[in-house]
Order: C-alpha cells, then sequence, then structure tokens
C-alpha cells in the first residue's frame, strides 16, 4: 500500500488538484535579448566569479542569485546589480543559465 492509497482511506472525499507538469525552466524569470556577462577576478588571493548586465526587475536578479548559490553549494552575494559568487564557477554557471533560456558572455581569462 503506497502513500497515495493511505491518503485515499484517510481522505475518501477528497479529489486531488491536478498537478501541472509543464513547469517552465526559467522558473519566471524575465528573459532578455542581450547577454548577461560572466567574468572571473580575483580579490584578496581569492577567485570570485562575477554576474552582470541583467536588465530585469531586481527581485528576479535575486532569485536567480539564490538559486545559483543553493545549486553550486557555494557563497556569494547580490550587490550594485551584480552577482558575487565565491570560486570560479564560470562554466557551470553559464550551463545553468543556458538551461534557462539566457544568453550568457564569458569575459576574461
Amino acid at each position: 500500500m503506497d502513500l497515495q492509497d493511505q491518503l485515499k482511506n484517510l481522505f475518501p472525499d477528497h479529489t486531488p488538484e491536478p498537478t501541472d507538469t509543464t513547469e517552465d525552466s526559467n522558473d519566471g524569470l524575465w528573459l532578455q535579448d542581450d547577454p548577461i556577462i560572466c567574468k572571473y577576478e580575483k580579490r584578496k588571493g581569492k577567485p570570485i566569479t562575477i554576474l552582470e548586465g541583467y536588465t530585469g526587475a531586481t527581485e528576479d536578479f535575486k532569485k536567480l542569485a539564490k538559486d545559483l548559490k543553493t545549486k553550486l553549494s557555494v557563497g556569494g552575494s547580490f550587490k550594485d546589480d551584480r552577482i558575487i559568487i565565491q570560486g570560479d564557477y564560470r562554466d557551470k554557471i553559464m550551463t545553468i543559465l543556458k538551461e534557462k533560456g539566457f544568453n550568457v558572455k564569458r569575459v576574461g581569462g
């Protein structure tokens, strides 16, 4: 007996709502025509990856920053319309953003 059967036994009158499985890969973020710039720098001897050039809403960019930090399991911040990720993750970030539908341009190194 799986979980669905157990729930049907507990709540016989309940009909589950249909779930939408055709979910967008960009999570409702605004996609732009101009590419997002992904560059690499060293600050105080430590490598960082900087994303800039997003022209959408600030809240969408913050949501994107949080999503990237969780997927990469790294620290970072959002300051001055830039996402700063600790470490050199340019390749991984570029593949994640391309999967979401963004245009990405690699700058430097």
